[in-house]
Formats: C-alpha cells, sequence, structure tokens
C-alpha cells in the first residue's frame, strides 16, 4: 500500500489542477487529478453525471474514489473544488494525515480564483444564476472546512502558476517535528525552505495584534514576517531589540512591556520573534509573562536558534549574576525554521551551531557525530552565499531535524527541567560559565563545545569513559572548527560561577556527562574537588 505525497484541496478556479502538474514536473511525480479520474471512470463528464444523477449520487462516486486513491497511489493527488466538503472524505483526509500526510489547502486570491472558474466552464455549481454570487457564498462555507482540514497551507495571492508550484514543492519537501508536551500544548517544529509561510496559519484567526520582536540584522527576514503578517490581515507593531545577548536582558524586556501596554496589547494578541537564540528567548519570555501568557510563535533565523533556543519551552533573560538565571517555561504555538535565513548567516555564526549539534549528538543520536564526521570540511566552510539549492542544504537540514528530535525528547518527558531534560545541559555548565567571564563576547555554540571538553575531561578522571572518548570530542569539535580550550580566568573565578549554575543544588554541584559512550547520560553530583580543578586546567592548553 503507498500514499500520495501530498494531496491539494482549494475552492473552484484556485489553480490545483496547473499547480499540482507543474510541481510534479518539479519533483518528478506522477499527478492525479480527481475529476479527470472520475470523468474516465463513469464514462462522462461532470456536469452530465450531475445532470443525469444528481450531487449526492456524484458525491458518493468522487468520496470512493478519492478513498481508493489515497491508499494506492504515491504521486500527487488534486482533488475537485467541494470534495472536502463531503464527511466521507474529510474522515479518509484525517486518516491521511494521521499516518503523515499533507493536505495543502491552495488559497488563492477569491478574486483571481472567481475569474479562472468562470473562464473554465463546466462547473455545475456555479450553473443558475449569478456565478460570482454562487462562488462567494461557496467559498464562504467551505473556506473555514478546508482551512480546518488542511494541515499545511499556501496562499498563491499574486503568484504565477510556477512560484505557486515552488511554494507547494517546499512544502512538501519540509521536515516536521511535532514536540507534545505532557504538562503544555503541542506543537510542530517546521524545518524547511519557505517554512516562515505557515506563520499566518499558526498564530490563527484569534490575535488581532501582533508584536513582531526582531533584531536589526535580520532586518531582511523580520521585513517578509511582516508582510506576511500584513497579508492576512493582522495589525503588526514592530520592535527592534538589541542584538545576541545584549537583548536579552530585564531592561530590554521592560521597554518591550511598556511598548505593549502603551499599545493595548490584550491577552488575545500574540508575539513573533525572529532572529537568533536571544531574540527568540526574550520575544518568548515577554510573551509568557505578559498577561500571564499570551500565544507566540518563533522564527529562528540562525543555526544555534533553530536546533536549540527557539525549540523546548524555556525563555528567559541574563542578570549580573549569570545567564538564564531569570526566566520561564512556556511553549510556543509553533516554530519555524526558514531555510532560507542560514543564508544571511556568517560562517563563524553558522559554525557555532554546530556545537549544540555535536552536543544532541553525544547525548542521544550518535548518527549525528556520523554526519558531522563525514561532512565536516563543508560545515566548517560553510558560505552563505552558496548553500541554498546545494547537497549541504540536504545534510543541515538532516542534522537540524534530528538535533531537534532530540531536544523533543527529552522536552516530552521533561519541560521543567526535573531529571532528564537535565541532559540537554551537556556541556553547559562550563560552557555559561565561559559566556560569563568573557561578558558575552563569547559566542554560545563556542562555549559549549568547550564545556563538552570539559565533562569529558571530568568524566574520564572519574572513570566514567576513557582517553579516546575524550580525544575524540577534541577532535570533532576541531574539525568542525570549534575551539576545545580556554584560558581565560581563574579556577576560583569559573567555580563561583558554576556554584550559581541552576543545576546546583545548595552548595553541591551537579554536572551531566557522559557514562560509558555516547548516549548514555548521568548526573555527576558534587564531583572531588581536585577532579573539578584538575578538568580545567585540562582545557587550558
Amino acid at each position: 500500500m503507498q500514499h500520495p505525497v501530498a494531496v491539494i484541496i482549494g475552492m473552484m478556479g484556485a489553480g490545483k489542477t496547473r499547480v499540482g502538474r507543474e510541481v510534479s514536473q518539479m519533483m518528478g511525480l506522477p499527478f492525479k487529478d480527481a475529476d479527470i479520474e472520475i470523468e474516465r471512470e463513469v464514462g462522462m463528464t461532470i456536469p452530465e453525471y450531475f445532470s443525469r444523477y444528481g450531487e449526492p449520487a456524484f458525491r458518493k462516486v468522487e468520496s470512493d474514489l478519492i478513498r481508493r486513491t489515497l491508499d494506492e497511489f504515491g504521486g500527487l493527488f488534486a482533488l475537485g473544488g467541494g470534495a472536502p466538503m463531503t464527511p466521507a472524505t474529510q474522515d479518509a483526509l484525517a486518516d491521511y494525515i494521521d499516518g503523515g500526510g499533507r493536505v495543502i489547502y491552495l488559497q488563492a486570491d477569491p478574486k483571481e480564483a472567481m475569474e479562472r472558474a468562470n473562464r473554465g466552464g463546466g462547473r455545475p455549481m456555479l450553473d443558475g444564476g449569478d456565478a460570482n454570487a454562487r462562488w462567494m457564498r461557496l467559498y464562504e462555507q467551505r473556506d473555514p472546512v478546508f482551512d480546518r482540514i488542511a494541515n499545511v497551507h499556501v496562499r498563491t495571492h499574486g503568484s504565477t502558476p510556477q512560484m505557486a508550484a515552488r511554494k507547494v514543492m517546499n512544502m512538501i519537501e519540509e521536515r516536521v517535528v511535532h514536540v507534545g508536551v505532557v504538562s503544555a500544548d503541542d506543537y510542530n517544529v517546521r524545518i524547511g525552505e519557505g517554512a516562515m509561510n505557515h506563520l499566518a496559519p499558526v498564530l490563527g484567526d484569534k490575535p488581532a495584534r501582533i508584536a513582531l520582536i526582531h533584531t536589526q540584522p535580520v532586518q531582511r527576514h523580520s521585513d517578509r514576517a511582516r508582510a506576511l503578517l500584513r497579508q492576512a490581515g493582522y495589525e503588526v507593531s514592530d520592535i527592534v531589540i538589541p542584538d545576541a545577548e545584549a537583548g536579552k536582558t530585564v531592561t530590554v524586556a521592560n521597554g518591550v512591556w511598556e511598548r505593549l501596554g502603551a499599545e493595548g496589547f490584550t491577552r488575545s494578541d500574540a508575539v513573533v520573534g525572529v532572529g537568533g537564540g536571544a531574540a527568540t528567548d526574550l520575544a518568548g519570555f515577554v510573551a509568557a509573562t505578559w498577561m500571564r501568557g499570551i500565544r507566540y510563535v518563533n522564527c529562528p533565523t540562525s543555526l544555534l536558534a533553530m536546533v536549540d533556543a527557539s525549540t523546548g519551552g524555556k525563555t528567559g533573560t541574563n542578570t549580573a549574576a549569570g545567564k538564564n538565571l531569570v526566566g520561564s517555561f512556556y511553549t510556543p504555538a509553533g516554530v519555524l525554521a526558514d531555510m532560507t535565513t542560514l543564508a544571511s548567516l556568517p560562517n563563524d555564526i553558522f559554525v557555532e551551531g554546530l556545537g549544540e549539534v555535536a552536543k544532541s549528538g553525544f547525548i542521544s543520536d550518535p548518527e549525528i557525530l556520523r554526519i558531522l564526521e563525514e561532512h565536516a570540511d563543508e560545515l566548517r566552510g560553510f558560505d552563505g552565499a552558496t548553500f541554498l539549492g546545494t547537497p549541504l542544504e540536504d545534510v543541515v537540514a538532516e542534522l537540524i531535524e534530528r538535533t531537534v528530535r532530540v531536544k523533543a525528547k527529552h522536552v516530552s518527558a521533561d519541560l521543567k527541567e526535573a531529571g532528564l531534560r537535565e541532559f540537554l545541559n551537556y556541556g553547559h555548565t562550563m560552557g555559561h560559565a565561559i559566556e560569563k567571564m568573557e561578558h558575552f563576547r563569547w559566542r554560545h555554540g563556542n562555549a559549549v563545545a568547550v564545556g563538552m571538553v570539559y565533562a569529558a575531561e571530568l568524566a574520564c578522571l572519574l572513570g566514567h569513559i576513557d582517553r579516546d572518548l575524550v580525544d575524540y570530542h577534541r577532535s570533532l569539535l576541531a574539525s568542525l572548527g570549534l575551539p576545545t580550550s580556554w584560558n581565560g580566568g581563574s579556577f576560583e573565578d569559573v567555580l563561583a560561577i558554576m556554584h550559581r549554575d541552576k543545576k546546583a543544588r545548595g552548595n553541591k554541584l551537579r554536572f551531566v556527562v557522559l557514562d560509558g559512550g555516547p548516549g548514555r547520560m548521568m548526573h555527576l553530583d558534587d564531583p572531588p574537588a581536585d577532579a573539578v580543578e584538575e578538568a580545567f586546567h585540562r582545557i587550558q592548553h
């Protein structure tokens, strides 16, 4: 049994057949149009069948053919305009989606679709009276149903068939990771070119106003987000915050709260965060605290933010005492990791994100480590200008998906970091201390890379892993262009910061270390002081 790669639904005149054929050619897939298949099966045109047997008989033939096709066809399948209104077809599409299928609602501009529907002719549902008025009445009935049934929405307003087909193809090739959290709402992380196009559907109809929180360096991406939001009818307040860790302070958050208050944001409005990890952390923290929690969506634009900060529901700010000490566990409505944003990244900012990717390989998914080894040279030499459309893009997309799946597994079981989720902090106790000592001039992924080497040295000193695994940490991270040593401060100063780490318990240090090999983790509580210090000296080379 096989299933369609995607099913396209939409109003009469939306361009389902034309766009579907374009996509099938681009992707090298077979294409079927339900209306053409029905005419072949009944041996007459659909208007003739309607005239002879009536709509109920037609809908029965249609729903039977759709169910059969969903179970035996492996290409792209376009449905007739009214097909999704039949309960039997709705049930069949729901089963298809439950099995991992994509039902794409092609949302054309009503005026454009109406014109095409009238030009095309042969549409029994428009017969009798004013065709445009009938089309609008059908649209008012069908649009809410289509919107609910579909799990992918593609707006084609003003697009050529080729442009619309490209959007559809990007949605089909998208990777989706579902994050199911026991104590909070579920959400999806969407990874792919054009993922930001999901922004309006993820936000939904409820919010009227959107606070678009972003940094100046990602202006081109926030411009795109703003255009998508305004096209969908939202009122957008543009809020620019300082870049990187400078934007992640209570002072900055207070400035945003003042804007929201002055502009009358209520509990029914929403926040969209566009930018790197610090920007999405701050946006989430504002959303979690305004009116005790409003809806928010993260649009990460750096590799680090895609694999770490934007997913998992940890929001926060830094204080003079340390990193992320003030924050909240609060899940987003969705995360849209649009691969096109990576094309604007400088090499060093891309490479630092590989630190968090490697971490996920060490704690849970050794296949990540294998992919990093195999593609280390290309990853280290990342060039955004030539990135999109290359084999490296597929490699990076897989690394992002695998890393997000690791995070989703840990977060789903432990949203509030009581046990399993702490393993995501591998390398972070020392990493956060380095960031604090360096006044946040060191990038997070680089600090975590050194922190992992420190944790490996500590585990080796205490007999939990062998020297070969420590050396493997160093060689893999170095091959990716990440640092493996640090000489920026005294042990006493670092020790004092580590005692203030979130994982510390009372006056006892608590580390996450490997126990035997990758994927086998343990908590190391109150390790011997001499080992803690010796491991520190071993990362100073």
